[in-house]
């Protein structure tokens, strides 16, 4: 009896002597997750990482998990980035997460949701003098993209442009590859180009900066609807990691702490929920696009770029 009284007293000394250790001060926590983000606004520290912070901040709220959250300097440096272990969560556009999955190495972790549609749109803007009333008017014209890999400011504008029969690499008098949405109407705003390709999400977070001359912009054509932007998960993540991700991101809009004004998504827009049983066939309409732009024509958009 006495015998089995201290093995008890034992066992109790070394759960608390357990649990003493575990919550010693100075114990390091688990490292952040790192996230990191496609360079939409121009590739810099402010806007960009402004529109992620507040949802990441929430699910942070609920879960315990840390985020340390980065901007590359371009799409295709979030594709190697995610496949090369050096992110484990990442905001890409449609086709940069397709990239991804081709190579194995990404899953879908959510999208946002707005008017229970995750969705959104891609223009071709001008500037309100301009004489142009149809895409087909641009030809002979110049025309500023994103970044090459940019689902809304090059893969569905250039799609457009073929769609009403003009060849992007012939018909236009010049391409400007500006790098970003916010690079390319910054061009336009310039002058130095006739029509700029941008997703309207980065169009609205302009006019509510009121960035100089933006409100002499006029919008000339709007894409069909796009899958919206996704959040993604390295596949190297644990299970358990990628199950609780999701299940945050999935109840984040009724979980107590968390303000609507905390949930939003691309462009910093507030949105109303993530869904995170979002699948690939979602993006289904981007995948067909993507099969529009061969490789030969983004090597022959290139080059014209560099003849200016």
């Amino acid at each position: 009896m006495l015998q089995k009284t201290i093995a008890i007293g034992l066992a109790a000394l070394l759960a608390v002597g357990a649990g003493w250790f575990a919550k010693t001060p100075g114990t390091p926590p688990p490292p952040a997750l790192r996230v990191l983000l496609i360079p939409a606004d121009g590739g810099t520290e402010s806007g960009t990482l402004a529109d992620y912070r507040p949802i990441f901040n929430a699910i942070a709220h609920q879960t315990g998990l840390r985020f340390d959250l980065r901007v590359a300097q371009s799409y295709g440096g979030v594709v190697e980035a995610m496949c090369n272990n050096a992110t484990d969560i990442a905001f890409v556009g449609p086709v940069t997460y397709l990239q991804a999955r081709e190579r194995h190495c990404a899953e879908l972790l959510a999208v946002a949701v707005k008017g229970g549609r995750s969705v959104y749109y891609s223009g071709l803007f001008v500037r309100t003098d301009a004489p142009f009333r149809a895409i087909g008017d641009l030809r002979g014209h110049r025309v500023a993209f994103g970044d090459l890999n940019s689902t809304a400011a090059f893969l569905f504008p250039v799609t457009m442009l073929m769609d009403a029969g003009i060849d992007p690499s012939r018909d236009l008098s010049e391409v400007r590859i500006a790098g970003s949405h916010s690079a390319s109407l910054t061009a336009l705003l310039a002058g130095k180009v006739d029509a700029a390709a941008l997703s309207f999400e980065s169009y609205d977070k302009a006019v509510r900066a009121d960035l100089p001359g933006v409100r002499n912009v006029r919008v000339l054509a709007r894409s069909e609807p796009i899958p919206y932007p996704p959040l993604i998960l390295s596949t190297r993540l644990p299970a358990a990691t990628r199950a609780k991700l999701r299940d945050a991101f999935e109840k984040i809009s009724h979980s107590p702490g968390v303000t609507p004004e905390m949930i939003r998504g691309y462009g910093g827009a507030q949105v109303d929920g993530y869904d995170a049983d979002v699948t690939p066939a979602h993006f289904r309409s981007a995948e067909m696009r993507m099969a529009q732009v061969s490789g030969p024509l983004k090597a022959a958009l290139l080059r014209k770029a560099a003849e200016r």
